[in-house]
Parts: structure tokens; sequence; C-alpha cells
């Protein structure tokens, strides 16, 4: 699950889905799920004996290379979200969010791990991500990317945004870290070690078609699952996920870039550079482009818009608070 080039092709588009596919998060919740249930019970005996149950056992904070990532971040972040902070040395705004990022990591003993990856000497890996500007933050849950924010962060912004990744790589991924798991961790509400329930095959299937590269079929698959559960989260995440990367497969970037940036008026532009920046892990940008389009136009190209940005939220998810924020903006131009 390496990430690849991030050029925009479909080899390319594929790679990514690698770290955003909602395939990872089925095999990694039954690792994260045995994995609770083992610390539960470590607990359980730990506490029975008078012991004060151990730390946990990995780094909080890392610094990540090229030839690190693999195993210091995507197998990691089967176990714990992997916050990843992209740095360098000459970085001004950098040197005042890593330390908050550092001591969060530290406070938050063990229920995130901070990986650092530092621009200069990473340059590769930089490039795969799409990073444009640093310090830039990702986090990776479950083999899955997930973007944060960029530029510096005041410490309320960025625990808001911890808090709420911890939430929902537990509740939608089954990946908490060690001590954030707490001594219940893994357990049912019997008290019986939490059990995984095997993925259903249509799902399988569709992940499979977008693991490697069929978006048309996918996308037929995703919405053959919707069509019998129609409130079946990861498949409509799925789903979404397809439809974008079916529509950016055979973009070229800088043509659709120059010309939404020529014509503020062109929403058939907005929309596919919209669609190119949250590819690229812009979030802010995109749902700002298409909010923006939104509040300037009537009829059919604000509808346009306006579904477009709903179909983006999918992508994220209706948890990320980016999207809220998007909602509220949303909601003001239209009112």
């Amino acid at each position: 699950m390496q990430p690849r080039n991030s050029r925009l092709n479909s080899s390319a588009l594929r790679g990514a889905v690698d770290l955003a596919a909602v395939k990872a998060a089925g095999e990694a919740a039954q690792k994260a799920e045995q994995a609770r249930a083992e610390r539960a019970r470590q607990a359980a005996e730990a506490e029975a004996a008078g012991v004060a149950p151990a730390g946990p056992a990995y780094p909080l904070v890392i610094d990540v290379t090229e030839d690190t990532f693999e195993a210091e971040v995507v197998q990691r972040s089967t176990e714990v979200p992997v916050v990843v902070d992209f740095w360098a040395e000459w970085c001004g705004p950098c040197k005042q969010l890593s330390p908050i990022l550092e001591r969060l990591a530290e406070e938050y003993a063990g229920r995130i791990v901070l990986a650092k990856i530092d621009v200069d000497s990473n340059q590769l890996i930089a490039q795969q991500f799409g990073i444009q500007g640093i310090p830039a933050v990702m986090a990776v849950v479950a083999g899955q990317l997930v973007p944060l924010f960029q530029g510096a962060e005041n410490e309320a912004n960025v625990r808001k945004v911890l808090d709420q990744l911890i939430l929902v790589a537990e509740q939608r991924f089954g990946v908490a870290g060690g001590a954030g798991a707490g001594a219940g961790a893994g357990l049912s509400a019997e008290g019986g070690a939490a059990s995984y329930e095997p993925e259903d095959p249509a799902l399988s299937a569709a992940h499979e078609a977008l693991d490697r590269g069929d978006l048309g079929g996918a996308v037929q698959a995703y919405q053959n699952v919707l069509a019998d559960q129609p409130n079946n989260t990861e498949a409509k995440l799925g789903l979404a996920q397809a439809q974008l990367l079916r529509r950016v497969e055979s973009m070229d970037p800088q043509a659709v870039r120059a010309a939404a940036a020529a014509d503020p008026k062109n929403v058939a532009a907005q929309l596919e550079a919209a669609d190119l920046d949250l590819v690229g892990g812009h979030v802010e940008d995109a749902f700002g482009r298409l909010v923006s389009t939104v509040g300037r136009t009537f009829g059919e190209d604000r509808d346009s818009a306006r579904l477009r940005l709903l179909e983006l939220f999918e992508v994220i998810g209706p948890e990320d608070p980016r999207v809220t924020a998007a909602r509220g903006a949303l909601a003001r131009v239209l009112f």
C-alpha cells in the first residue's frame, strides 16, 4: 500500500486509493479488533493482579523516511491513528506547529502516533502525497489517507482535529491506540471479547474492482450494495471515491487549473478543479471553491456546484470537522 506517483493518471489514482481504499478498512479493522481484545485481556489480568497497565509498546513521535514509511506509518495505522507532519528545517510555521503536535502526541499517551517527514530529505514521498505547501498534516488510519489541515494552527484547533480523528478512527475503522482504548476496549456490552463480522461478499467485490482500477465496475458494484443496503456507510464512501477517481483519471491538471483561474464563472472548470483539489489533499480549497461557485451562480449551474459539493462531502465523511464547516458556509450562501 505504498503511495505512488501523484501525477493524475489511472495508475497513480489506484495508488492513491491504496492508501484511501475502503478495502483496507475491513482488513485492518479485523486486526485492530483482535489487538484490542488482546489488550483488554492483558489489562484485565493486570488489574486482577494489582499491576498498573503498561503504556503503549511503540514510540509516540517518530522520524519517518521513504524507506520506513510502509512499516512505520501504513502498517502501524492498523493499531493506532498515525498523524503525519510534513515539515522542513527552513520553515518558520513548521517550527510553530511541530512542538504543538509533539506535545499533544505525548499528552494523548498512545491514542495517536506522530510521524514526522522532512520534505527536503524525502522529496519523493512529499510529491506522492501532493504536498504543495508546508506545514501540512495528514493522518493514516487502517491504511486510509485522511487529510487534516495545512498551515500552522493553534493548539486548541489542533486538539479539536485530533479529538475528531480519534473518534472517527475508532467508530469507523475500529482503530484505537493502546493507552486510549482503556481497560474495557475490545469488550462487548456483555463483557466478552468483541467479535469480527466477516465482510459482505458484494462489498468485497466492489472493493476489489476499485483496487484493480476497474472504476466503472466499482461504481456499479457499490451501487448494487446500496440498492440492498441504502445506509451502508462503507459502500457510500467507496462509491464516492470511485466516482471521483473516474472523473479525474483523464484530466490534464494544468489545463483544468488554468481554465478555472482564467474564468471563475466557468462552472464546469470549477467542478473539475475542485475534484483535483480533493484528490491532492487540499480539502478546504475544494470545498471553498465550490461554496464560492454556489454563491455566484443560479439555476442549473448552482445546482451542479451544490450537488458536486455534497458528493465530495461523502468522500471525506460527514464526521469530519471540515465537512461541518463547509456545510455551514453552504447554508449561508444558499439562504
